[in-house]
């Protein structure tokens, strides 16, 4: 699949992402996703737990997060990335729950706190294969920060609609492969 090819599936998937969002049942779909998401933490039991501010149409991580965090072990924390547009380079900072009242490089909200690396790491998947294959924004910052940790633990949260074919994406040299894959429907394991 060729660069112009894979504009154009994340292009119509965002936007079936927007339209998905204002259908009725959209809300019903997020809290589904959510008590998945929430099962599979408290499995995990992480120190750290990335998650991520969505853009519109995107699955909010946020909750599960937060009620994460409600039942964590002590000294648990949440964190939000921090990226720099230009360079590409992305970091994550502790968050404490709270609207950040800074954005980062690329204008998402981000916490003005100190850096920290998750053990976990939730990423929103604009598309995702049944194989763990991630199809982002385009912007690399994901695939780079997973290549700079590997002991990350790399959870796709993704719409059911986004979840596709093995055969629809081709795997490039920079992708990272998500572990698990979260979805309205339940945890999608690697094939």
């Amino acid at each position: 699949m060729d660069k112009t090819t894979r504009q154009t599936l994340r292009t119509q998937l965002r936007q079936q992402h927007r339209q998905w969002a204002l259908q009725p049942a959209a809300p019903e779909h997020q809290r589904a996703l959510s008590e998945h998401l929430l099962a599979l933490l408290e499995a995990l039991e992480p120190d750290c737990l990335g998650v991520y501010w969505p853009m519109p149409g995107e699955v909010d991580a946020r909750e599960a997060g937060m009620a994460w965090l409600q039942s964590a072990a002590p000294g648990s924390g949440l964190a939000l990335p921090w990226a720099e547009q230009g360079n590409g380079l992305m970091t994550f900072r502790q968050w404490d729950g709270q609207t950040p009242a800074s954005k980062d490089g690329c204008g998402i909200p981000s916490p003005d706190t100190r850096e920290v690396v998750p053990d976990v790491l939730v990423v929103p998947c604009v598309g995702v294969t049944r194989s763990g294959l991630r199809l982002g924004h385009g912007g690399g910052y994901y695939d780079r920060y997973l290549a700079a940790h590997p002991h990350i633990t790399a959870i796709g949260v993704a719409w059911s609609h986004a979840v596709l074919e093995d055969s629809a994406l081709d795997a490039q040299a920079h992708d990272q492969h998500m572990m698990l894959v979260v979805t309205p429907d339940g945890v999608l394991p690697p094939t």
